[in-house]
């Protein structure tokens, strides 16, 4: 009879092992479809609450999705045919997807914004289910569930998982990659693994196929210890996952070709302008030192994050320590398993411009890492041996000690989670006016009103809070950078969509302004504004206070905005309560983001 592993020792099976065993008890923490409800709540709570924090989500992809569902919208220069280094076929699905809302009671701009989030949501709690089922199957389930909880807590995940950017999508497809080359039952499913990360890659976003890298080198080194029947059944493998990858890759060609009306491989530009563009790239958009993802990550996940970089070193001492005798391939598996998170964290840390948004492929990972590390530290201090020191500890005192830091890490992300919504939900809530209300308000303006944006250009959330064909434009302020132009609405040639490929002006790959982008204050019927009463400084010529203007314009409605600059850091951080035991210094200052109507003379 085989022996049992060892206490905390991740626990792996190869594909020729019997399955013939019944276990007295299933493999998995709690049944697959509890967890799938777990996630997928945690999943609508971020649909419902989480703000867009990346104006390139707004300007990127839910502007070009509302042109293809509503005939207009705006266009960044990454969507001009002269550049073309953004999918129509990724746009394409979500805007095909929101317009089912369409066909529903009540339905409304708004409600397709958050049914394409509810959708994502959903998408993104099956490829958590899936990853989840197979660490438990394949490792341990107490690491599945540690996987779980580290996930549906973290603000991270609150992020990522229904943001409409190509980095969430591209979580979604390594999630499914992972699981195809972890799971080893039923056979090596190498072929599944690679078309998952293609698209994730091609679909998404091109760097993410680099995830499936270890797990290739993996199949690698057993390859090179295998005879020659599994070398040839390996080659095959790895020809159909590059095969399906491939069709994927056509696909998304043929419809960008239907878009741009030219020969584009987008993945490809994108990855040409990202590493050999001779115009500067993307750190046009600024650049970061090497402690932004460490702060990031640490502010993301907290506690999980420490114990994500903690997992190789725990693992190596634990191999030192107290050797499995499972052998090479057991510590090879689970070497691979912990590569991605840091092989990702450093290929990010050295490149000089940061997004939080980049990290998103890599979130599955860090918790999977964690789950690992806190695995490892539990049996380590779970020992019940006297002549160790963990031994000697009462249980009960080791119990309360994990317990503690576990609520803490809770609280600390529940804290966070809070602090983002309740400090930046203000965009997602000020255009509701504009519908009208249950309370009685007829709709604001009229078909064809401008609402206008200067400094708060980059908070828009997008035409969808627009109703009846009223455009966003932008007025001037002190940015000098390049902003998005608009779709053409002209219907011209063979086709739909015709903006999509007709030749644009005032586009460049440089973030060179283009005064063509502004329209004269004068013809704004509406404007976005924010203002911060405790600030002090003398406000820049192009950026005066419009609330305070009160003889043209009338505050519509405002809504709380954290007021950043005046607030401490621990308060902008995590959600401080307005109490009066607070000291003063530690609460949290306000401003106010309104939307604003010209008054009639």
């Amino acid at each position: 009879m085989a022996p049992n592993p060892p206490e905390g020792q991740p626990q792996f099976e190869h594909p020729t092992a019997s399955h013939a065993k019944k276990k007295k008890r299933g493999p998995y923490p709690i049944e697959p479809i509890t967890a799938f409800y777990i996630f997928f709540a945690a999943g609508l709570v971020a649909a419902v609450f989480a703000p867009i924090q990346d104006c390139d989500e707004t300007f990127n992809y839910w502007e070009p999705a509302h042109y293809l569902s509503h005939g207009y919208g705006l266009q960044t220069w990454e969507y001009s045919p002269d550049y073309a280094i953004r999918s129509w076929l990724y746009v394409g699905l979500h805007s095909a997807f929101g317009s089912i809302r369409r066909l529903l009671p009540q339905s409304s701009k708004v409600s397709e914004f958050y049914f394409i989030r509810y959708g994502l949501a959903f998408l993104c709690a099956i490829c958590q289910t899936v990853l989840f089922k197979v660490i438990s199957l394949t490792m341990n389930g107490r690491i599945g569930m540690f996987f779980l909880i580290a996930t549906v807590i973290s603000p991270g995940n609150f992020h990522a998982s229904a943001s409409f950017l190509p980095s969430s999508f591209a979580m979604y497809m390594c999630m499914l990659g992972a699981a195809s080359f972890m799971n080893w039952r039923g056979g090596i499913k190498t072929a599944h693994g690679i078309f998952w990360f293609a698209a994730a890659g091609i679909l998404g976003w091109p760097f993410a196929s680099a995830l499936c890298a270890p797990y290739l080198l993996e199949e690698l080194v057993l390859v090179l210890f295998s005879d020659k029947d599994a070398f040839i059944e390996a080659i095959i493998r790895f020809f159909r996952g590059v095969i399906a990858g491939l069709i994927v890759l056509f696909f998304d060609f043929l419809i960008n070709l239907f878009f741009y009306k030219k020969i584009a491989v987008v993945s490809w530009n994108i990855v040409k302008y990202n590493i050999f563009s001779s115009t500067g790239g993307p750190d046009l958009y600024g650049t970061e030192p090497w402690t932004f993802y460490f702060k990031n990550l640490a502010l993301n996940f907290n506690i999980w994050f420490i114990l994500a970089l903690l997992a190789l070193p725990l693992f190596v001492l634990q191999k030192i320590i107290s050797p499995s005798g499972h052998g090479f391939q057991s510590g090879l598996r689970t070497v691979v398993f912990l590569a991605p998170f840091y092989m990702w964290l450093a290929i990010f840390t050295i490149q000089p411009h940061k997004e939080e948004r980049f990290m998103y492929p890599v979130y599955p990972f860090l918790t999977l890492n964690a789950g690992i590390a806190l695995h490892i530290i539990l049996a380590a201090i779970g020992s019940t041996d006297p002549s160790t020191l963990a031994g000697k500890i009462p249980a009960r005192l080791k119990f309360l000690a994990v317990s503690v830091v576990m609520i803490l890490a809770l609280d600390v992300s529940l804290a966070r989670l809070y602090g983002i919504y309740s400090a930046y939900s203000a965009p997602l809530s000020i255009y509701s006016r504009l519908w009208g209300s249950s309370h009685g308000h007829p709709p604001l303006g009229k078909e064809e009103d401008l609402v206008c944006f200067g400094k708060e250009w980059y908070r828009f959330p997008s035409s969808y809070f627009l109703p009846r064909d009223m455009h966003a434009k932008f007025v001037r302020s002190e940015f000098r950078g390049l902003l998005p132009g608009e779709f053409s609405e002209a219907k011209i040639g063979f086709g739909f969509w015709s903006g999509t490929w007709l030749p644009t002006s005032g586009f460049n790959d440089r973030n060179v302004e283009d005064p063509g982008k502004y329209v004269d204050l004068k013809a704004c019927s509406f404007l976005v504004d924010t203002q911060f009463p405790l600030r002090t400084d003398p406000l820049p010529p192009n950026e005066p206070d419009y609330i305070a203007d009160k003889h043209t314009w009338e505050v519509v409605q405002c809504e709380q905005f954290l007021d950043a600059a005046n607030t401490h850091i621990l308060a902008r951080t995590l959600w401080v309560p307005d109490l009066d035991v607070i000291p003063e210094k530690f609460r949290r200052k306000w401003g106010r983001h309104c939307l604003l109507q010209r008054k009639t003379t």
